[in-house]
């Protein structure tokens, strides 16, 4: 049977999941609790009005023009920056067949005499955050007398700022307004509402006709002028049609969702969630216009309507499992409600007044003792958290017995009283018997709660979900996701304009400001770069879509396997059947033929009998015991997990901890894979699993020609990839920052070792990366056997926002330049580029013509499709590049940018070549030296394995990144050692050990 590409084994370095994995940036693999939704055979995008548009042939003569006048001998242009370091683009790349792509975008064009003034409103006293900042601002817009005259001129981003098209009457651009709070759909404020003053203060004039002479101009000089505040106030215009529209939910600032439970629009995730489909929006400064970018978008969103239908849903887990009552907890932090025991209040209008309330979470014991000063009298008295209205008392107040009145919250000061449950209470004043099967839930302020029985709450509509999904939730999520390229173009035509607030007919704002939107897709210019070959032992493989065949292929190098085992793990709550037993020794056997044939050293001796270990859950101690005896006598254990749908979460959390005992505690490569998936044999999968194999012991699996890596061949260069990873929603408040970084050791780019810091949580910028980079440059030197350090270096820096480029070169740039002052002779430091990876942006690209679709690709480009102009800036050297196999969903260009140079450009003009080339052609390559797959990968290898490195540092503190009640680490629980502690055992230091 011959081998299709392998894949990567399995997500993020996990479990291998089957035979057809997916590089990353082709959609994930296959949603557990769902398939895919068949579409037909790809087709190509066409507009509605059937018309393909040429590009913007004035866009390329401003590009042009610009970069001849930089290049000329009598002009210093050639060496203008931005800022103070970062380069200016040295030229269009030029290699490849040119061809013509639709993309995402759409011109944006204000009236050339449109002046926005911006004001700023921080220090708003009393201080107000949140919703209720939003409803302060939407009272000053649509009520204050001092806007009354400019009702259609005032647009917000309902936080801090106001765009103007008129310029404020106020002395010295400085004011205040005043403005008594009321609540969303009430008359009046009530008689002891609270005023605040809300200071104003103009802080920009923004005349476009500057603007428009800036992006038009064919001269580079003042291409650096900063176009920022513009892009602010076009953001802010654009999106605050959407925020004033009540048929329409938002995320952040620029996600639209219309909210209707339509077939095509939503779908149910199961334990209380749905998913929705919108669009996000964001407006971008290209050479000789302005754009706007549009993208479907999706998110996930509570379950409206009864609480008690919430909890149920969210109870009833997969395979009976119920959710914990701390999970439930968690699951409801923060959702808001309205209540439903009070009589329905309707405004002057006949709109229903929501009573609005926010939950806290559950009733739990000591919540009155979190914050309240010592002592705390007659504080509430919950049995335990979760607790039913029977078992959850508070003391009530001998004056507090209204009826009027909703629990507490609870006072320090206790007074005459007595205590009450939650149950008699509701019982007695409003009538209503609750059940104690649901909990009640507390819904005052952090440390004085106020309580309510499940029954009387209601899920308001349009609450996006901020802790992290279930693997059956994601899985769901991604079916839903997954569309093909042709119909999210659709999409964004038919549905995204007028959600996103971008048509005149139902934005009348557009007119008001005067800007007028394209209403079709723009086209803009391509090439397609040829494939490299791929080398392996004593043989060249031609790639095809991005994809190549290893049948009866050794690897570059193979590594050396002198021991090893298999250990196959089992729930105890799901015993095997014998047969599995038995399977799982005939496929360690083809397992071990598949090394052998793909030239693994040492293959022919090393195999020892395995064995079965059923344990509970993943701190069994027989698996620890098992690992401190295997540390002894084995290179590498093989772990065979159950294969089960019900254990996955069992999977999950054991795959976790395998890692750490591995990676931390004993020091022993460990490959996983799924049970089911494994005794099949299929040669694919195991050719997945050999792949870890050979890298983790050392070898090399492939290299790229040697001709497409340029000056990277002449072994004089060193490869970095850096990334920094961060607390995900639903992480708990301990969880840190973990930044990682590989590199290569020599020119065939087969070993990546890896470095790993803890720093503080959300700091972007790496602090340590000088001595992460000191240590990669010994293991140049001692890994590499190099007499001499490299010359230059180029680090893929990814994980890095568009507003934090300056802080890569002022933060990090410095740490990285005394690295190598410590490490090289005066004078001999090495040259250094800086590439930021981009990959969490929303640019999309969509084939024209039937044969620039990838024949595998599901309706995408074919890998290799690169795009620098048309929706970039001329002075901004940068490039998009989708280099992968799509498989499906619509392909994600990783968007590359180089903030530095400080060898591409001086190499060109040496030796008269192509800088831009240069740099697109080494990075494409890079592409095809992932070593956990026989495909290109969609972002470049170092960026990719420091990315896969982080995430395995964030297995290592699972317990604190997934919000486990516990709060304790994995790597503590395994080693007893501290966070800050936490370092890779000694014996896997040098190896890749991540993947």
């Amino acid at each position: 049977m011959a081998h299709q590409g392998r894949g990567s084994g399995g997500p993020r370095g996990g479990p291998a999941q089957g035979g057809a994995s997916v590089s990353r940036g082709q959609g994930g693999r296959g949603g557990r609790g769902g398939g895919r939704i068949n579409y037909g055979p790809p087709i190509v995008y066409r507009p509605a009005n059937g018309i393909i548009p040429r590009p913007d042939s004035g866009v390329e003569q401003v590009e042009d023009a610009r970069q001849r006048a930089r290049q000329s001998p009598s002009s210093a242009l050639g060496s203008l920056t931005l800022t103070n370091t970062m380069p200016t683009r040295p030229g269009y790349g030029t290699e490849g067949k040119p061809m013509t792509v639709f993309t995402n975008y759409v011109t944006l064009t204000p009236d050339s005499n449109l002046v926005l003034y911006m004001y700023d409103m921080k220090g708003i006293q009393p201080n107000a955050v949140g919703r209720k900042l939003s409803q302060i601002i939407r009272l000053i817009l649509n009520e204050s007398n001092e806007l009354a005259g400019y009702r259609n001129d005032v647009v917000s981003d309902f936080k801090y700022t106001l765009v103007s098209r008129k310029r404020f009457p106020i002395k010295n651009d400085r004011g205040f307004i005043r403005v008594a709070y009321k609540s969303e759909g009430e008359d009046e404020p009530l008689q002891h509402a609270q005023t605040y003053t809300v200071p104003l203060r103009l802080t920009k004039t923004l005349t476009f006709a500057d603007l428009i002479a800036d992006l038009t101009s064919t001269n580079p000089a003042g291409q650096g002028k900063s176009k920022l505040e513009f892009i602010q106030g076009l953001n802010i215009l654009l999106n605050h049609h959407a925020k004033t529209n009540d048929s329409l939910v938002t995320i952040g600032s620029n996600k639209t969702f219309v909210w209707e439970d339509s077939e095509d629009n939503a779908t149910d995730l199961g334990q209380g969630l749905k998913a929705m489909r919108g669009f996000i929006t964001s407006v971008r400064a290209a050479t000789n216009r302005i754009l706007v970018n549009i993208n479907v978008s999706h998110a996930a969103f509570y379950q409206e309507g009864k609480l008690t239908n919430l909890i149920q849903a969210f109870k009833a887990q997969p395979f009976g499992k119920t959710a914990s009552r701390y999970e439930l907890h968690m699951f409801l932090q923060r959702l808001r409600i309205r209540t439903s025991h009070f009589p329905e209040k309707r405004n002057r209008h006949g709109v229903v007044v929501v009573r609005q309330k926010t939950i806290w979470g559950l009733a739990q014991p000591h919540d009155l003792k979190r914050d309240a000063p010592p002592p705390a009298a007659s504080p509430p008295l919950v049995s335990h958290r979760g607790a039913g209205p029977k078992d959850v008392k508070f003391w009530l107040r001998d004056q507090a017995r209204s009826p009027k009145r909703l629990i507490g919250p609870q006072q320090t000061d206790a007074g005459p009283g007595r205590y009450i449950s939650v149950y008699d209470y509701f019982k007695k004043t409003y009538g209503i018997e609750t059940s104690n099967n649901f909990p009640v839930v507390d819904v005052g302020t952090e440390g004085r709660p106020s309580y309510l029985p499940a029954e009387v709450c209601i899920v308001l509509p349009g609450q996006n979900v901020k802790s992290r999904l279930s693997g059956e939730q994601t899985g769901k999520m991604v079916s839903f996701a997954v569309r093909p390229p042709w119909l999210n173009a659709k999409s964004i035509e038919e549905d995204g304009f007028e959600t996103a607030g971008m048509s005149r007919e139902t934005n009348p704002l557009l007119d008001q400001f005067r800007l007028a939107i394209g209403q079709s897709l723009i086209t803009v210019p391509a090439r397609l770069l040829k494939e490299p070959y791929v080398q392996y032992l004593k043989t060249n493989i031609r790639v095809t879509s991005g994809s190549w065949n290893m049948k009866g292929i050794q690897f570059k190098k193979g590594g050396k396997l002198k021991r090893w085992s298999f250990l196959a793990i089992q729930d105890v709550a799901y015993p095997p059947d014998s047969d599995d037993i038995r399977q799982n020794h005939t496929a360690v056997e083809a397992l071990t033929n598949a090394l052998r044939s793909n030239g693994l050293d040492g293959t022919n001796h090393d195999y020892i009998q395995g064995q079965e270990l059923a344990i509970k859950d993943r701190a069994d101690p027989e698996l620890d015991a098992k690992f401190a005896i295997a540390s002894k006598r084995f290179d590498l254990v093989l772990i065979i997990l159950p294969g089960m749908k019900k254990t996955e979460t069992f999977n999950e959390e054991v795959y976790d901890h395998i890692k750490v005992l591995g990676d931390i505690k004993y020091g022993i490569h460990t490959v996983c894979v799924i049970g089911n998936k494994f005794r099949q044999k299929d040669p694919q999968y195991l050719g997945n699993v050999a792949l870890k194999f050979n890298i983790k012991l050392g070898g090399n699996n492939q290299a790229v020609e040697q001709s497409r890596l340029s000056f990277v061949k002449e072994d004089k260069t060193m490869l970095v990839g850096l990334d920094v990873t961060h607390p995900s929603p639903g992480s708990l408040p301990t969880a840190p920052s973990l930044a990682g970084m590989v590199a290569s050791v020599d020119k065939d780019l087969g070993q990546w070792p890896a470095t790993l810091r803890i720093q503080n949580s959300r700091q972007e910028m790496v602090s340590g990366v000088g001595s992460m980079l000191k240590t990669h440059l010994e293991h140049w030197r001692s890994l590499g056997k190099h007499n001499s350090l490299p010359d230059n270096i180029i680090v893929y820096r990814d994980g890095v926002s568009e507003g934090q480029y300056d802080d890569v070169l002022e933060k990090e740039l410095p740490l990285l330049r005394q690295a190598c002052k410590e490490m090289y002779q005066a004078g001999m430091e090495p040259k250094l580029t800086i590439i930021i990876v981009g990959k969490r942006h929303h640019t999309r690209f969509y084939p024209i013509q039937d044969k620039d679709m990838d024949p595998k690709g599901r309706g995408n480009l074919k890998p290799g499709t690169v795009v620098d102009r048309g929706i970039t800036e001329e002075g901004v050297w940068d490039f998009f590049l989708q280099s992968h196999n799509v498989l499906q969903g619509t392909g994600r260009p990783a968007h590359y940018v180089v903030v530095l140079d400080e060898i591409f450009c001086a190499r060109a003009k040496a030796k008269k070549v192509n800088a831009a080339n240069e740099v697109e052609m080494l990075t494409q390559a890079l592409c095809y030296t992932f070593g956990r797959a026989t495909k290109a990968v969609s972002i470049c290898t170092p960026a990719y394995y420091a990315d896969i490195l982080c995430e395995r540092a964030r297995l290592y503190n699972a317990d604190l990144f997934k919000g486990s009640n516990g709060g304790s680490s994995t790597v503590a629980s395994a080693g007893g050692q501290s966070l800050a502690s936490v370092k890779v055992h000694e014996r896997l230091r040098n190896t890749m050990f991540y993947l």
